[in-house]
C-alpha cells in the first residue's frame, strides 16, 4: 500500500547523540572491513615473498649442483685421457674406479664420441630390457642428439692430434630440482587461493549472521511500538475533539514504518518471489518516491521494455534498493537535479538493465571502488549500509547484480542493476 502525503513534509531532525553513534557505528564497519582487506593483502604479500626467496634459493642450488656435475663429467674425461696416453697401473685404476662410481652415483648420463664420431662408451643410459643392437644405437643416438642441444662437449685429448668428446645432461635429480621451484610456486599460489576462499566464505558468513540477526532484531522492536501507535490513532479518532487530521498523518507515518518493518523481517528472514511486471512496479514507486524528496529534484523514467515483461522479485526488498539509490542520489544532487531511470532489456541476453542515473556531484575512482562497502559514506552523517544493503538484496536474494556503471566528478553518477529476465513466448 503507498501512501499520499504532502510534498513539503516536515522532517524530524536527529538528535546530535544519534547522529554521533551513526558516526561511530560507520567507522566501525569501515574499520573492520579496512582491517580485512589488510590483513588478506598482507597474506598475499608474504606468500608472495616466500615464493620468490625460494624460487631464488632453489634456482642457486640448481646452479652449484649442474657446476658439481660439470666438473665430475671433466674427471671423467681426464681418467679417459690418461687411460689412453698413460701407462695403466694399480693405483690409476683405483682413482678411475672412484671417478666412475662418482658419474654413476649422481646419474649422470654420458656418452664418448671418438676422433671419427662414433659414440662408444656411455654412463646412466637406460634402455629396455630385451633391445636388439640396431635399436640400442638409435636410442644412444637421439640421446647425443638431445645432449648436444643441452650442454657443450667436454672434449678428451688423446694425442697426436686426436680428441675424443664426452656429451652429457643434467642428471634426474637436477632435472627435478629444476622445476621444482615452478612446482612449488603453484602449490603455494594454490594455498594461498584456498586461504583465500576459505577467509571470503568465512567473512561473507560471518557478515551474514550481523545481518540477519540486526534484521531480525529491528524488526522485533519495532513491532511493540507500532501496536501501539496504532492504538493510539484509533483513540484520536474517537475523540470528537481532535482534529482528525493529526490522526491521518499519524497513520501515514505508521504506514511506512510498517513497510520498513516488513522490510527488516524480508532481511532476516529467506524472502519470497513473486512474478512481478517490473516496469509498473519501478514506475509507481518512482512516482510515490518524487512526492517525498526534495521538489527540486525531477525524475523521469523511461521504460524500453515490452509491456508483458516480468521477473522474480520480492516487491518489498526491490523498492527498498531503488529508495537508497534514489535518496543516495538526491543527497550527492545536494537536492536539486535530474535523475533518470531507465528500463531496457538486451538483444539475445535473458537479462533486464535498469540503469539509474544522476546529475549530482559524482565520484572519483577510488570513492566508486568502495561506495558498497559497510561503512563507507560520502556524506557527514549515516550509517552508510544502505548501497550496502542495496546491493546484498540483488545479489544474494535475486541472483542480479547492482554496481556502479558510470561516474564522472562533476557531471554525476549511473547505477546499473541487472536482474533475469523471464522468457517472453512471441504469439
Amino acid at each position: 500500500m503507498i501512501s499520499e502525503t504532502p510534498k513539503e513534509k516536515p522532517r524530524f531532525k536527529l538528535h546530535p547523540v544519534a547522529i554521533l553513534n551513526s558516526q561511530r557505528l560507520r567507522r566501525s564497519l569501515m574499520d573492520t572491513y579496512d582491517q580485512k582487506s589488510f590483513y588478506k593483502y598482507v597474506i598475499g604479500i608474504i606468500l608472495l615473498i616466500l615464493s620468490i626467496g625460494s624460487l631464488f634459493y632453489t634456482d642457486k642450488l640448481v646452479e652449484e649442483l649442474e657446476e658439481r656435475e660439470e666438473r665430475e663429467v671433466q674427471l671423467y674425461a681426464e681418467g679417459l685421457r690418461y687411460v689412453v696416453n698413460s701407462p695403466l697401473d694399480e693405483n690409476f685404476n683405483v682413482i678411475y674406479q672412484v671417478i666412475e662410481d662418482a658419474v654413476n652415483f649422481y646419474q649422470i648420463p654420458a656418452i664418448y664420441v671418438d676422433e671419427n664420431n662414433i659414440p662408444n662408451p656411455n654412463k646412466n643410459i637406460k634402455f629396455p630390457a630385451k633391445i636388439s643392437r640396431q635399436e640400442r644405437e638409435r636410442i644412444i643416438q637421439e640421446k647425443l642428439e638431445e645432449m648436444k642441444l643441452e650442454h657443450p662437449p667436454i672434449p678428451v685429448e688423446l694425442g697426436k692430434g686426436r680428441a675424443g668428446k664426452i656429451y652429457y645432461s643434467n642428471s634426474f635429480l637436477l632435472t627435478q630440482l629444476r622445476y621444482y621451484p615452478f612446482l612449488q610456486l603453484s602449490v603455494m599460489l594454490l594455498i594461498g587461493y584456498l586461504a583465500y576462499l576459505a577467509f571470503s566464505s568465512a567473512r561473507k558468513a560471518e557478515q551474514n549472521r550481523v545481518w540477519v540477526g540486526l534484521a531480525k532484531e529491528t524488526a522485533h522492536q519495532l513491532g511493540t511500538p507500532l501496536s501501539s501507535l496504532m492504538a493510539w490513532v484509533e483513540y484520536f479518532r474517537s475523540d470528537p475533539t481532535i482534529d482528525p487530521s493529526i490522526a491521518e498523518e499519524i497513520e501515514k507515518d505508521v504506514i511506512r514504518l510498517e513497510m520498513i518493518t516488513t522490510r527488516f523481517s524480508n532481511i532476516g528472514s529467506v524472502p519470497t518471489l513473486r512474478q512481478e511486471p517490473i516496469a509498473d512496479i519501478v514506475t509507481h514507486f518512482i512516482n510515490y518516491l518524487e512526492k517525498r524528496v526534495s521538489s527540486k529534484v525531477k525524475f523521469e523514467v523511461h521504460n524500453q521494455l515490452a509491456e508483458e515483461q516480468t521477473t522474480l522479485l520480492n516487491k518489498n526488498l526491490f523498492e527498498w534498493v531503488i529508495e537508497n539509490i534514489c535518496k543516495n542520489a538526491v543527497d550527492a544532487m545536494s537536492g536539486v537535479g535530474e535523475i533518470h531511470v531507465t528500463l531496457q532489456a538486451p538483444p539475445r541476453a535473458k537479462e533486464i538493465w535498469i540503469d539509474i542515473a544522476d546529475t549530482g556531484k559524482g565520484m572519483t575512482k577510488a570513492q566508486a571502488s568502495k561506495i558498497f562497502n559497510p561503512g563507507f559514506s560520502t556524506k557527514k552523517r549515516g550509517w552508510g549500509l544502505g548501497l550496502t544493503l542495496a546491493k546484498r538484496i540483488i545479489e544474494n536474494y535475486h541472483a542480479g547484480k547492482l554496481f556502479v556503471k558510470t561516474s564522472e566528478v562533476g557531471k554525476g553518477t549511473t547505477f546499473r542493476i541487472i536482474l533475469n529476465a523471464d522468457i517472453i513466448e512471441e504469439s
